[in-house]
């Protein structure tokens, strides 16, 4: 990663979940953690995409894996992924018993078939 990227480790992710999806109601498949501001949203698999939106909105390009275990980068500037990165303020991910897709009780039954 180059140093340009804007990556604040000091800063805390937004929460537990997208906060784009909590705020409207929505679901999401995984979720992502802006490495600038800690703002997490949802991934490109889910249905409303809100890590990229964040990145189109803000200009801060690189997101962290938010979710248990993992713990890769991606550069939305360069479409660069990297296996790892700075540590970043804890929590590292989201609550290992929240299940993904989630949050529970606002993932539809037929999910999959939404995915891409």
């Amino acid at each position: 990663m180059t140093s340009d990227t804007g990556i604040d480790p000091s800063v805390p992710p937004s929460g537990t979940g997208c906060v784009e999806c909590d705020a409207d109601g929505g679901w999401w498949f995984h979720l992502r953690r802006c490495a600038t501001c800690g703002h997490i949203g949802c991934c490109d698999s889910s249905p409303a995409k809100h890590a990229t939106a964040h990145f189109a909105a803000t200009g801060h390009p690189v997101v962290r894996s938010f979710e248990p275990g993992e713990e890769w980068f991606w550069d939305y500037a360069t479409s660069e992924m990297y296996e790892s990165g700075p540590d970043l303020a804890p929590p590292v991910s989201h609550p290992a018993e929240q299940p993904a897709p989630g949050p529970a009780g606002r993932v539809p039954a037929d999910w999959a078939q939404t995915l891409r």
